[in-house]
């Protein structure tokens, strides 16, 4: 049933959940974990950093002598892969372009991690391609993939390819029965840069088992359009699917699964290509106003409605699928990337806004409640004023749940690049620093970090700085953190 307008200001006006103010909104978080607001994280969202406060996160970060990555005292951290440097079990090198990332737990006490590679175009573009895995290839033409990576109890390393031939591998998602989608975020149809197939698909991959994944098939009922992250919601069995593009901005999808499917290993690509209902949010907020941008949210706290409207043409034949609703039918965002299933809903990320945004900021995560329908901003980072400098945060990108509390954010923004948390209250605190290609004012070039994920039993933190395509493995003193 869908939540009119008229329906959430009544809501609204008798439980309050459309105030947002500083100091007064406890009562505006919708799970156990969710981030609340405070003070100090509306001061921040002005600008202000808002990490560094007494008793949160684990201190000042210490430089690497080896030049790759800063951390607290008492944590290291351990390079799993390498591209151009370790190799997978065929032989070739591992792919460049490391982008999202799960755990899973393996056999005889392994973990188990399926990496994304965020190649886009034709494979002689780069040197390091996703190899063309007999059996695992969707179109031979194409540079990216993902592999997976098993780490054995005495620290040994062995690395295979999932899936080869698909284009753009960025975040993607683990889902409730221990596979991996694997998400091409491109619109890019056969014949662009010599592909055979059409691309900007999601794609199933088995961790568990290689005779799973060959013959790969799109799930083509979940639209084709710059994919960029999915979660599923265990309960109700809809995927929620983020979308980064610009001219005009991305959407935000909900895929209902048609009666009678039931999830599990598989499954998915026995669906028909027009299986189920693909839809995109449309916000408004507690007077019933239409919210044309998450860009206008003014503050942490800041809640909306949210109705779901049809795609038409989900294969996107003529026109992109973003493109297909006119103005006023949808709200829209810049940068929607990671999310992440937790605390009966999905954390949601906008990135950095610009030009192509009505209001300016640094990065905002949101928390979509499906039981009340409501979205919710939970962080939001102001412009940083420099970011040349080591005090700031901006352009949230991959983001997982922490078992200690609140969420790890990889930070994909201009100039120094970190992991950093976030408290169920908002504060943020530093975790680590790319130091091996940091975005200073001498050394001008940056990468990424992504794929931000603990092991399954809450030790290890894994993460990957994405050029040239390392994957690192953090322990230390991990401890629950304050509100």
């Amino acid at each position: 049933m869908s939540l009119t307008r008229r329906d959430f200001a009544r809501t609204s006006a008798v439980t309050g959940v459309g105030v947002a103010l500083a100091g007064g909104v406890g009562a505006l978080a919708t799970a156990p974990n969710a981030l609340a607001s405070t003070e100090t994280d509306i001061a921040a969202a002005d600008g202000a950093s808002a990490h560094g406060h007494h008793g949160v996160g684990y201190g000042p970060l210490i430089p690497d002598p080896n030049g790759i990555l800063a951390l607290p005292a008492g944590f290291t951290y351990k390079i799993i892969t390498y591209s151009g440097r370790t190799r997978l079990e065929s032989g070739e090198f591992t792919p460049s372009n490391h982008d999202g990332t799960a755990t899973f737990e393996g056999p005889r006490g392994t973990t188990l991690l399926v990496n994304n590679h965020e190649l886009a175009g034709a494979r002689a573009d780069w040197p390091h391609p996703v190899p063309l895995a007999e059996g695992l290839v969707y179109d031979p033409m194409a540079a990216g993939g993902c592999t997976v990576v098993e780490v054995r109890r005495g620290g040994e390393v062995a690395e295979w390819v999932g899936i080869a031939g698909t284009a753009t591998n960025c975040a993607g998602g683990s889902t409730p029965w221990g596979t991996w989608l694997t998400c091409e975020e491109t619109e890019d149809k056969a014949g662009k840069n010599g592909f055979t197939k059409d691309h900007g698909y999601v794609f199933e991959v088995d961790p568990q088992d290689r005779r799973a994944n060959r013959a790969p098939k799109p799930v083509k009922a979940l639209g084709r359009y710059a994919h960029e992250a999915v979660v599923v919601d265990p309960k109700r069995g809809h995927l929620y699917l983020t979308e980064d593009a610009s001219g005009p901005n991305g959407l935000l999808y909900r895929w209902t699964p048609p009666q009678g499917f039931h999830h599990g290993r598989g499954r998915l690509r026995t669906l028909a290509d027009d299986a189920g209902v693909l839809q995109a949010f449309k916000c408004f907020d507690s007077g019933g106003r239409f919210v044309d941008d998450l860009s206008r949210a003014p503050r942490i706290g800041t809640v909306y409605g949210v109705d779901w409207v049809d795609v038409q043409d989900r294969d996107a034949r003529t026109v992109s699928v973003r493109k297909q609703f006119t103005e006023g039918e949808v709200t829209r965002a810049r940068k929607l990337e990671g999310m992440w299933w937790a605390d009966g809903g999905a954390y949601v990320v906008s990135s950095y806004a610009r030009a192509e945004s009505p209001v300016r900021h640094d990065g905002q995560v949101w928390f979509y409640d499906p039981k009340r329908r409501t979205l919710t901003l939970k962080v939001l980072l102001g412009v940083n004023p420099d970011p040349a400098e080591d005090g700031h945060f901006d352009g949230p990108d991959n983001i997982t749940v922490s078992p200690y509390g609140g969420l790890v954010i990889a930070e994909d923004g201009e100039g120094v690049q970190h992991l950093f948390g976030a408290t169920d209250s908002g504060r943020t605190y530093p975790i680590a620093r790319n130091e091996l290609n940091a975005g200073t004012a001498e050394k001008p070039e940056y990468s990424e970090f992504t794929g931000v994920t603990f092991s399954p039993d809450g030790r290890t933190l894994f993460a990957n700085i994405q050029t040239p395509g390392i994957m690192l493995a953090i322990t230390g003193p991990w401890k629950r953190q304050k509100r």
